[in-house]
């Protein structure tokens, strides 16, 4: 499959129709998308869905990687239904990567909740011979492993969720504390287990919103050479949902060391309605030339959308040859 010709394009057009110019190629890094659940429901290909995200609009960035997660809301189903669901949307994963392996070579699986894996360290396994690199513990719904930020958010890691966190990192599957209670996050980092990974949270000093990070949590991700992708959720990133209010959540995180330690968590096709007047992948230049225009250098920029989620991963950062577009 070839790479679009709108690759080397550097421009996008803002809500109020002025065209914005990034005066390189724009990588780009998304740590959680509900895109692979919404094709799922569909029946689209990830290649061309017409939601939020999908392959041939990532493409246009170079390179580009994307973990996909698979979500199920695990309280609309039987423990039957749930698990066919899930391995349905781990098949449609694979069968998608297996068509297109070069395009999709930067691209993983998540898992949105222990319980889609019936809680169970024994599945961890299976998980990750489906390709899964990172698990969050919980979803909305609190479950045998811990209390969520929605439910019980006053309990922590169960004797089980412990055990599930070691599995999960026997397993090369790396615990999320996205939608973890507070008692959760606590609990997992007194484990050890580093370095620590909130896919899709924003700034809670700068939206208090139990889905965002503290500072506290914020610094101890930092401190264990960890990451953060910021939510782009208006109802997470708070004020008028506009683009300086999502940028002070990523001023907020620069203002307490953590440049080496943000990255993106966009949420798209999560039934979100994204921040800075963005309706999907394709509108992210908006924020990269809002950063350049805030006085991030091209560096930062570039770390944020791709390099510090990148060597996380264990993942080759972008080549600086790739910029300036001549």
């Amino acid at each position: 499959m070839s790479i679009p010709a709108s690759v080397s394009s550097t421009a996008s057009v803002s809500p109020d129709g002025v065209s914005v110019e990034i005066p390189f190629v724009l990588p780009y890094f998304d740590a959680h998308c509900d895109t692979l659940s919404r094709c799922v429901r569909t029946g689209e290909r990830l290649y061309d869905a017409a939601g939020q995200c999908s392959l041939n609009r990532l493409m246009t960035y170079q390179p580009f990687g994307q973990i996909f997660a698979i979500f199920v809301d695990s309280g609309k189903f039987s423990p039957r239904e749930l698990a066919g669901q899930v391995r349905c949307q781990a098949e449609t994963f694979q069968r998608e990567k297996s068509h297109n392996p070069d395009v999709m070579k930067h691209c993983l699986l998540s898992v949105e909740g222990g319980e889609l894996l019936e809680c169970s360290p024994e599945r961890l396994e299976q998980a990750r011979a489906w390709g899964v690199r990172a698990v969050n513990i919980t979803w909305n719904h609190a479950n045998a492993l811990s209390g969520s930020n929605v439910e019980e958010t006053g309990r922590g890691l169960s004797d089980r969720g412990r055990e599930f966190v070691r599995q999960a990192v026997k397993n090369g599957i790396i615990p999320d504390v996205s939608h973890l209670s507070d008692r959760g996050f606590y609990d997992l980092a007194e484990m050890g287990v580093y370095p620590l990974f909130a896919s899709h949270s924003s700034s809670r000093a700068v939206h208090a919103h139990s889905r965002n990070l503290t500072d506290d949590q914020f610094r101890l991700i930092c401190e264990s050479g960890g990451v953060a992708g910021v939510n782009l959720y208006t109802e997470f990133i708070g004020g008028d949902g506009s683009m300086d209010a999502l940028l002070k959540h990523f001023d907020h995180f620069l203002s307490l060391g953590g440049e080496g330690h943000i990255g993106l968590g966009c949420d798209f096709d999560g039934s979100i309605t994204p921040a800075g007047g963005m309706d999907g992948v394709q509108d992210m230049r908006l924020l990269a030339a809002a950063m350049l225009s805030r006085g991030y250098g091209k560096k930062l920029v570039c770390d944020i959308f791709y390099n510090n989620m990148a060597r996380f991963l264990g993942l080759p950062e972008a080549p600086d040859n790739f910029s300036p577009i001549s």
